[in-house]
């Protein structure tokens, strides 16, 4: 018999994919038990574990979605191919598009053990351990962009070259179909962007999402596990995952931002910034200069995506309960976007 425990499921029956389950995988043993992880603003996430298993299912949420999002197949592929590769990435399981399992379709991966941090300033490390594990996030980052993205089978996963064009295109027409409001501050982004795209035409696997909270952190050693959360991953310039790696260097403190810019940051052992980019080129990554085109790019986009949150909070799809306070970030985000490039000299 399932259990459930945790945030309540609503949407699906949890017998339903126990039997589901245990008709595909070999093996599983004893009741199936259910928790969802909060936290997520995206795709419903949940523990699944048996008495001898222990796997994590990540769903697409119900509901009307704007195009392209929630993308759970990508996610999927782009796992199953980096398994052999120098990236630690969960073991996938298997992916369905069976609608009458869980309401849409899912997939599930191994469960990694190990800490997820979502704090950059690392309260309760030593400034030694907070060092390590930040150069660590850096590395890890240098080694997904130095995959032979070809060889592993993604030549088609996404369009080589003109990726910030792509991207900006992209993002405002998300803007304009889940704006609950005007905002100068992304109507003038959207201009300045498009007219300070960089010439480079480097491309690499993009996770897309890279942040310290989408990394798994190892149980009691200062070094990044995992990768998780690949939704928006495709073909792209690394200086975007860089770039947006790096927000909590370029933010304050707070409930809006959570950044650590400000902060004494020798005291605390974190690296600069600037050491953060060095030790990620040191490790294979782009040698390409991080700019403020790279990081207004990535407080655009954030700033479009927590918008769609709270317009999805508005319509009863958005997959955590403070989506609606999370969505009231947007125009923050965009709003030090503007100030970054205004600082710069480049209005």
């Amino acid at each position: 018999m399932s259990t459930t425990t945790g945030a309540p499921v609503t949407d699906f029956a949890p017998a339903v994919l126990e039997r589901f389950l245990k008709g595909r995988i070999d093996g599983l043993q004893g009741a199936m038990r259910l928790e969802r992880i909060g936290g997520g603003q995206s795709n419903p996430t949940f523990f699944v574990e048996f008495d001898n298993r222990r796997m994590v299912m990540r769903k697409k949420p119900a509901g009307v979605l704007l195009p392209s999002a929630h993308a759970v197949d990508r996610e999927f592929r782009i796992m199953q191919a980096l398994q052999s590769a120098d990236v630690p990435v969960p073991r996938t399981v298997l992916y369905s598009d069976d609608e009458s399992v869980v309401g849409t379709p899912f997939y599930l991966m191994d469960r990694i053990e190990g800490r997820v941090l979502t704090d950059l300033a690392l309260p309760g490390f030593e400034p030694a351990q907070r060092r390590a594990l930040l150069l660590s996030m850096a590395e890890t980052l240098a080694r997904l962009h130095r995959v032979d993205w070809a060889a592993a089978g993604l030549d088609d996963f996404g369009r080589p070259g003109d990726y910030f064009e792509r991207q900006i295109g992209r993002w405002t027409r998300q803007w304009a179909l889940s704006k609950l409001a005007e905002n100068p501050d992304i109507d003038f982004l959207i201009d300045w962007l498009a007219r300070n795209k960089p010439a480079s035409t480097l491309c690499t696997i993009a996770h897309g999402d890279f942040k310290l909270g989408n990394l798994i952190t190892h149980p009691t050693e200062p070094r990044i596990v995992g990768v998780l959360d690949w939704e928006l991953s495709t073909l792209g310039h690394p200086l975007a995952d860089v770039a947006f790696s790096a927000m909590p260097w370029y933010t304050v403190p707070g409930p809006v931002f959570n950044g650590i810019h400000g902060l004494d940051l020798a005291a605390m052992g974190i690296p600069s910034e600037d050491e953060y980019f060095a030790h990620y080129a040191a490790c294979g990554g782009a040698q390409e200069p991080v700019t403020v085109f790279h990081k207004a790019f990535s407080l655009f986009r954030l700033s479009v995506i927590i918008e769609g949150i709270a317009k999805r909070a508005r319509t009863g799809t958005a997959a955590s309960a403070d989506a609606l306070r999370v969505g009231a970030r947007a125009s923050a985000f965009a709003r030090r976007a503007v100030e970054m490039i205004e600082e710069a000299g480049g209005r």
